[in-house]
């Protein structure tokens, strides 16, 4: 079992979904959870107090430099260190290029995108003085093959993996290791903005036949926050029911 005892977790997205598990997977392997969401976040922070491990809420746009850097003000002083980021909010859209507006493309990048930029921005100084440091940044299937009706998700997850890549080519000489976790189709309440028919068809696409589950995205992100994986950076690994093989 991964050993996370001890360690300081920034987890966003904990409010629902992938991020929610996560939290509590990192909890109960012995981290301290900072729970960061724009929503919803006091509620898995008080779950994870009252049946497993040490948490709390901070309130975050991933989109606001002053939101971040409030947070690692407030993450220091409760917890006096940040050891690992996991950048796993986000959003999606279902639609085509052509009906796909300037203004939803801006916004899918302003969150998908300089959200991820900002973590990582806020995050790195901290670690650079432990000398040490984990981060990884949740990308998706759609940054490796192309899925009908995700355009600007597409290029928005794709931008994700390039970005991790560099940082970690430029950080590893400073034990700070950086990964990327892609997930296939997983079932999270992000699939409500997919059409029926779109997860009906990505799910017949998936050659393990079902869903993934967000348990295991959590263990994959446990994985590559822990020192089991302290010689593996800059890689974006594929959780995805064999999809991308195919």
């Amino acid at each position: 079992m991964v050993d996370l005892t001890g360690k300081v977790a920034v987890i966003t997205g904990a409010g629902s979904g992938i991020g929610k598990e996560t939290a509590f997977t990192f909890a109960k392997q012995g981290a301290k959870v900072v729970c960061a969401d724009i929503k919803a976040s006091d509620e898995t922070a008080e779950e994870i107090k009252q049946c497993c491990g040490q948490a709390i809420s901070i309130p975050l746009d991933v989109t606001k430099w002053d939101q971040w850097t409030s947070l690692m003000g407030k993450t220091e002083s409760e917890f006096g260190k940040v050891d690992i980021l996991c950048n796993i909010a986000g959003i999606s859209e279902a639609t085509n290029i052509i009906d796909l507006t300037e203004e939803e493309f801006d916004r899918m990048m302003n969150v998908n995108v300089k959200g991820v930029f900002l973590g990582m921005k806020a995050v790195l100084p901290c670690m650079l003085e432990k000398g040490a440091g984990k981060i990884v940044n949740v990308a998706s299937l759609a940054a490796h093959v192309g899925l009908a009706g995700l355009p600007s998700y597409s290029a928005s997850k794709g931008a994700v993996v390039s970005m991790s890549r560099q940082v970690a080519m430029e950080y590893a000489k400073y034990n700070i290791q950086v990964n990327v976790v892609s997930p296939g189709i997983i079932a999270t309440p992000i699939l409500a903005n997919n059409t029926p028919e779109m997860t009906k068809a990505f799910t017949n696409a998936t050659p393990a036949g079902r869903l993934g589950k967000p348990i295991e995205i959590a263990n994959m992100i446990a994985f590559l926050s822990s020192e089991d994986s302290n010689f593996t950076t800059g890689q974006a690994i594929l959780v995805d029911g064999g999809w991308s093989q195919q």
